[in-house]
């Protein structure tokens, strides 16, 4: 084989496999198991939800539950009505299927007012979406300044821009 085709050959297959290293992310909800002691509204604020992401809820079933409510249910706590799905198994994966705005609490008496709720929006993973907006799932930022900071370790949006950027110059050098 060429030296040219030798270098072709691995950079049209990681061309090709972009698209599985850009796929949606899982999220574990607050970081962590679902429970009355985080704060939802800015663990989600910390995060770009696109179509296609899945959130995972953790918890201990006999003592947590996740139901899929409407917006006014989220807000009054009250699932006399607008419960959509309920989930009881304590390894919940929801996925978010479409761009939209998700609402989730815990149905245990107490739970839901004491915070153990989330609202999440996700968008349709155009240009407004998670982009470079922030970290993956579960990443710390560094801090400003920092060589870290221009990406974090193990992203795979930094290995396909590499990995892209490789195959643009094998193909332009080598064709």
């Amino acid at each position: 084989m060429s030296p040219s085709l030798q270098l072709v050959a691995p950079s049209c297959l990681l061309f090709l496999s972009l698209p599985l290293l850009l796929r949606a992310a899982d999220y574990t909800v607050g970081d962590g198991p679902w429970d009355t002691g985080t704060n939802y509204a800015a663990w989600a604020d910390n995060h770009a939800f696109v179509a296609g992401d899945v959130l995972v809820f953790q918890y201990v079933k006999s003592q947590h539950n996740v139901f899929e409510v409407t917006e006014g249910t989220y807000r009054s706590c009250d699932t006399a009505a607008g419960v959509l799905k309920g989930y009881t198994t304590g390894f919940d994966r929801i996925e978010l299927t479409e761009a939209r705005s998700y609402w989730f609490i815990c149905d245990y008496p107490g739970h839901c007012v004491g915070g153990m709720k989330l609202a999440v929006n996700v968008s349709d993973g155009g240009s407004a979406g998670r982009g470079d907006a922030g970290p993956p799932p579960s990443v710390p930022m560094p801090p400003p300044g920092s060589a870290a900071a221009a990406s974090p370790p193990g992203s795979c949006r930094s290995w396909a821009a590499w990995a892209l950027t490789l195959s643009v110059f094998v193909v332009v050098n080598y064709m």
